[in-house]
């Protein structure tokens, strides 16, 4: 019997290389539409940045649209993941939004999060819009969720949990947009001011 090491790849190390490539082009692709905008990003450009051509993206990947996507749907699922943290936390309901308003307005701040709020709908075709909204939802369903429980125990004085997701969504989502990390605070602590003000907003008031 031969024991020596075959020099070939097997199936799961060619899993892995895949995937592998896969992520460094959707990172190559998330970086540029951030700085650059979608539309003022060239497949080419992402190709180029990784020494690669552009056909071996859409081998990976797909066209531009698909990209996009694909960059979305892993900055979605990075926000669920704040969503199942804060629902091991022990406390009352407002307790777990705190945490989890401070879990988003973090992964916000992250490249893949971050392209979900820069990205409008009008970058996307019909398809994907429709595909980023429910993805949007989402998340919106799970914020909305956690202050019916806060309500529900009387930690969360709010009359309309819709209104208030959009509110909370709408103050931790702004940052993407504006927070520089060579000025001010570490992305963490200035997450923790945002959501230290937003939290007096929905404590109830003696």
């Amino acid at each position: 019997m031969n024991d020596r090491p075959s020099p070939f790849p097997t199936a799961d190390d060619r899993a892995r290389s895949r995937a592998a490539k896969r992520m460094a082009l959707l990172e190559a692709a998330v970086t540029m539409f951030n700085e650059r905008g979608f539309h003022a990003t060239s497949l080419d450009d992402v190709a180029a940045s990784l020494g690669v051509s552009k056909p071996t993206i859409y081998h990976y990947l797909g066209n531009k649209d698909q990209v996009l996507i694909e960059c979305l749907k892993i900055g979605v699922d990075d926000l669920m993941l704040a969503d199942e943290e804060a629902r091991t936390v022990k406390g009352d309901g407002a307790d777990r939004l705190t945490y989890f308003l401070q879990a988003f307005g973090e992964t916000i701040l992250r490249p893949f999060s971050r392209c979900v709020v820069r990205t409008g709908e009008e970058c996307l075709s019909k398809t994907s819009a429709e595909e980023l909204r429910a993805m949007k939802l989402r998340v919106h369903h799970a914020m909305c969720a956690l202050i019916r429980e806060g309500m529900a125990d009387g930690s969360i004085a709010c009359a309309d949990p819709n209104v208030l997701a959009f509110t909370l969504a709408g103050a931790l989502n702004w940052p993407a947009r504006w927070y520089d990390p060579a000025h001010g605070a570490s992305p963490s602590e200035t997450v923790a001011q945002i959501v230290a003000h937003l939290r007096e907003g929905y404590r109830p008031r003696a």
